[in-house]
């Protein structure tokens, strides 16, 4: 029996050590699933199978050109032996009716790049650097999805906090008002104190369902966000440590540098282009006329006819606007510089005036607590002199609600101060 008790009582234990565990979340959390459940995480996934089929279509442009074709004309002019000599060679018996009006043909032609001046190369670069440039520009709009799940976490804390301290006042008012209520039986309080006080804590509870009410609203809104119930969940105060790196690490960073990469590979395109390209060739097809003419005057049966070779090409009017290219990308780099700059010179300053609110909430905080021993003190007192008859209610009522504000201010400059912290870590994304 004594065993099996020992064994309940490990279980309970356990039970007690695990459920608080399982009941609480924090900021981190809710922000990692804001980020996962957002729709936006999808696009992630269609930039890179993009990034894939563009790269393939790259490395396919080296694969054989092969153009099939066919057609047929008709000529008003075609090439024929001078008279004197077609006369000349009928005499011997053979017929030259010379090529006719109407041709035809069907045949194809196959193209092979051997060198193309490192332009596949280049569009390959500038591909992979515009796909970095577009996920970066997408870590921009994910970002700003933690900001809104911060404010929404603390704005739940704050209006909890009220709640809390709602509910812990309304405990003290009706206290005394049962207090009120025996000292009026026993004709040593006036119905008005009574009244008055009961006034009091009605209008407590109706602040206290509207707190409530504004926390589940609140809640349902993060829920939305990280799609996931917060039922039952306590949101845990965050740590209120300061980031040690004040160098901001922001998408926005990021994005500003691979624009930049992505003008550096665009430069690389305007060098392939200068180059000549080097490819092999061949032609072949059936029809009337071949490529031997003289053969096509003396009869007008179709042939079959190939042709090779090696082609060198080299597009000389490049060079006409390379140098106004060069220009616009240098441009477009000194743009994305001065943008950069003033990124940094807005965060910059958006952190030292973060860092001197953080020190003034601070700074208030010390006094805090001694202000609420302060005024829980005068509220006993009060309480005790109201026994005593030396004091009414109205007097007891406003030492009860200096003390109410007293605890919510030094709530509110709490989560206010941790407020301020996550908002200058969002500031340096640290």
């Amino acid at each position: 029996m004594t065993m099996r008790k020992t064994c309940l009582l490990l279980i309970a234990s356990l039970f007690c050590t695990v459920l608080p565990l399982a009941a609480q979340t924090t900021l981190e959390e809710c922000v990692a699933l804001a980020e996962d459940n957002y729709p936006l995480i999808r696009k992630y996934d269609l930039l890179t199978q993009t990034k894939d089929v563009n790269l393939s279509n790259i490395r396919k442009s080296w694969l054989p050109q092969l153009n099939v074709y066919a057609q047929g004309t008709v000529q008003n002019e075609t090439p024929s032996f001078p008279e004197s000599l077609a006369n000349l060679i009928s005499q011997t018996g053979a017929n030259i009716s010379g090529l006719n009006e109407w041709q035809y043909k069907i045949g194809a032609d196959l193209s092979q790049d051997i060198w193309d001046g490192g332009t596949s190369k280049a569009r390959r670069k500038t591909e992979r650097a515009e796909d970095a440039e577009r996920q970066a520009a997408l870590d921009i709009q994910l970002y700003a999805i933690r900001e809104r799940v911060e404010d929404l976490y603390f704005g739940i804390l704050l209006v909890e906090e009220q709640a809390a301290q709602t509910q812990a006042m309304q405990t003290l008012l009706q206290s005394n008002l049962d207090k009120l209520r025996t000292m009026h039986r026993n004709g040593t309080a006036l119905q008005s104190d009574v009244d008055m006080l009961e006034a009091e804590c009605l209008g407590n509870t109706q602040q206290l369902i509207q707190a409530e009410s504004t926390a589940r609203s609140y809640r349902k809104v993060l829920e939305l966000f990280i799609g996931k119930s917060l039922a039952g969940l306590e949101l845990l105060k965050p740590d209120a440590s300061l980031p040690q790196d004040l160098l901001p690490d922001r998408p926005e960073l990021r994005h500003f540098e691979a624009q930049l990469q992505a003008n550096e590979a665009q430069s690389a395109g305007i060098t392939a282009s200068l180059m000549p390209r080097i490819g092999l060739f061949a032609q072949a097809y059936y029809g009337y006329p071949g490529f031997n003419y003289f053969e096509s005057m003396m009869n007008r049966d179709p042939s079959v006819n190939l042709l090779a070779g090696i082609k060198v090409s080299w597009n000389i009017g490049a060079f006409y606007t390379k140098k106004n290219n060069r220009q616009k990308l240098r441009l477009a780099s000194d743009r994305i510089a001065v943008e950069r700059d003033v990124f940094m010179f807005n965060t910059n300053l958006k952190t030292r005036s973060q860092l001197d609110r953080i020190d003034e909430l601070k700074a208030v905080m010390k006094e805090d607590d001694r202000i609420v021993q302060l005024r829980e003190n005068v509220r006993k007192a009060a309480e005790s002199q109201l026994d005593n008859g030396i004091i009414d209610a109205t007097d007891l009522l406003t030492k009860l609600t200096d003390e109410k504000q007293a605890r919510l201010t030094a709530s509110y400059h709490e989560i206010q101060l941790l407020q301020s912290i996550y908002q200058l870590k969002h500031t340096l994304n640290r």
